[in-house]
């Protein structure tokens, strides 16, 4: 299982990014754009994600994918469960939910830095 000192240990090695805590929820963002809100019981995490796609990823694995509250659908976002995720998924949501709220520059210059282990 996930846990949300795992989604900080990623998302903080991610350039511009940075942590806060709203309403009791872990959120990292750049700028003034979240990308990743961990819930209050740390057991979803919501995280960046093409409106157009979210309706396939959440049919295909609804056990593990739900859409946010009918107030968030506004927005590119969709919600997992954390302890339906491995490091590996885990690793792989938060780093395309951070390319899609930077600059594209510095999304390639991040890709181009060798690998964490």
């Amino acid at each position: 299982m996930v846990t949300a000192d795992d989604v900080r240990r990623l998302a903080l090695t991610l350039p511009r990014t940075e942590e806060h805590l709203i309403r009791e929820r872990i959120k990292f963002r750049v700028g003034r754009i979240v990308y990743i809100a961990i819930s209050p019981d740390e057991t979803s995490m919501g995280f960046a994600f093409p409106k157009e796609e979210r309706a396939a990823l959440v049919a295909a694995e609804p056990g593990k994918f739900h859409l946010p509250r009918p107030s968030d659908l506004r927005y590119n976002w969709v919600q997992v469960r954390m302890a339906a995720i491995d490091e590996p998924e885990m690793r792989e949501l938060v780093v395309d939910a951070w390319r899609m709220v930077v600059p594209k520059r510095v999304a390639a210059a991040h890709a181009q830095q060798p690998a964490h282990p």
